[in-house]
């Protein structure tokens, strides 16, 4: 599966060259590169055009390559934390129970084992950040979860993530933003890493 980007209004202005072509064609795919490199932008362009959304500006072909249209949910890490949402779960006493009490971490590896799961067969899972809060441990946990939701459930799988632990699986496939066009990243007046930026 393939998409093909002819216009982009973000990507435009991060002087992505266009056409973008995106392979999409691994089950499990990794989104990376620096802060402002465009992955959750890219990662909701993506959703629009495995829903057949049409969004200002964004003039895209999506080449399936015989993989079938199936159910599309996009999970943001940092907009949809359980825990500041507790009004949605006035009627599940004991989930409001576990949620009051547990860590983020704790919540996030919940819904890898029990929510993504119950999502239908051959869903395809959109995460934006899905190692946030967890440990290293963890996220090697959740990593071996998403390959049992592509090997058992048929998902396809597209991350935006930061985590080396992802990013260095061998049964990743990786596309890094850095290694296109766009410089939208941090000035040098920054510093280097590792060194003081007080001034």
């Amino acid at each position: 599966m393939f998409l093909k980007i002819l216009a982009h209004p973000i990507f435009q202005n991060l002087n992505f060259h266009m056409p973008m072509i995106v392979d999409l064609s691994h089950p499990l795919v990794m989104l990376t590169g620096e802060n402002g490199s465009g992955k959750s932008t890219l990662l909701h362009s993506i959703s629009y055009a495995l829903k057949g959304e049409q969004v200002d500006g964004f003039v895209y072909k999506l080449d399936r390559g015989g993989v079938k249209r199936g159910k599309v949910f996009l999970f943001d890490a940092e907009q949809h934390n359980p825990r500041m949402q507790l009004e949605f779960f006035a009627d599940q006493p004991e989930m409001l129970e576990f949620l009051k009490s547990a860590s983020h971490g704790q919540v996030m590896l919940a819904m890898f084992q029990q929510n993504f799961p119950a999502l239908e067969r051959g869903t395809t899972l959109l995460l934006d950040e899905p190692e946030m809060a967890l440990s290293q441990s963890n996220q090697r946990r959740v990593l071996k979860m998403l390959q049992e939701l592509v090997d058992q459930r048929g998902f396809r799988i597209i991350c935006a993530t930061h985590s080396p632990v992802l990013i260095g699986a061998p049964e990743t496939y990786v596309i890094n933003l850095d290694n296109h066009v766009n410089r939208n990243i941090p000035q040098d007046d920054f510093g280097v890493e590792g060194a003081s930026t007080i001034q």
